[in-house]
C-alpha cells in the first residue's frame, strides 16, 4: 500500500529553514569597513551595509552570569558619565573577544544595529570599544543609519541622502 504526501520531494513536511544572512562569514572585519577605519566619514558610509557583531551576554537579573542555565541573554548597553546609553558592536569576532571572550557574537548589519540601539533607547553605537580608536555613532548619524540613508561627501562637507 502506497502513502501519498503533499510535502516536497524527499518526504519533508514543507518547512524550510531560512538561508543564513551571512553565508560563508568567517567573522573577520568586513572588507569595506576595514578600508574605512581611520576616516569617520568613510566608516559611516560603510557601516550600514557592513556585517558587525552585537555581543550577547548571560544575565541573572542585572548581574552577569556565566554558565547558569536560568540566565537571560541580553545585548550590552554601556552607560556614559552623562547617563546616555550606547549599544556595543564589533567589527569582528576577534575584536569582540578582546573585550569579552565569554560574549556570544550575533552577526547583524550595521543599519540593523542602529535600529536595535534606538529600540533599546540608546543614543549611540560604540563600534570596537576594545580598540584604542573605537568609533562612536550617535544622534543624527544613528537615526540616518537606522533609516537606511547614505552618507555622501560634497563640496560643502558630508550630507545624508534620503
Amino acid at each position: 500500500m502506497a502513502h501519498g504526501h503533499d510535502g516536497p520531494p524527499g518526504g519533508g513536511r514543507g518547512a524550510h529553514l531560512a538561508s543564513p544572512q551571512f553565508p560563508g562569514d568567517d567573522g573577520t572585519v568586513a572588507p569595506a569597513l576595514a578600508e574605512a577605519f581611520g576616516d569617520n566619514v568613510a566608516v559611516l558610509q560603510a557601516l550600514g551595509d557592513a556585517r558587525v557583531f552585537v555581543p550577547i551576554v548571560a544575565l541573572l537579573g542585572e548581574t552577569p552570569a556565566q554558565g547558569d542555565k536560568n540566565a537571560d541573554m541580553a545585548a550590552v548597553l554601556m552607560t556614559g558619565a552623562d547617563g546616555r546609553q550606547a549599544l556595543l558592536a564589533f567589527s569582528s569576532v576577534q575584536t569582540m573577544a578582546v573585550w569579552d571572550p565569554q560574549a556570544r557574537p550575533v552577526p547583524i548589519l550595521g543599519r540593523d544595529a542602529a535600529l536595535a540601539a534606538i529600540d533599546e533607547k540608546a543614543s549611540a553605537i560604540l563600534l570596537d570599544l576594545a580598540n584604542p580608536s573605537f568609533t562612536v555613532v550617535e544622534t543624527d548619524d544613528l537615526q540616518h543609519l537606522a533609516a537606511g540613508h547614505r552618507l555622501t561627501r560634497t563640496a560643502a562637507g558630508q550630507a545624508w541622502v534620503v
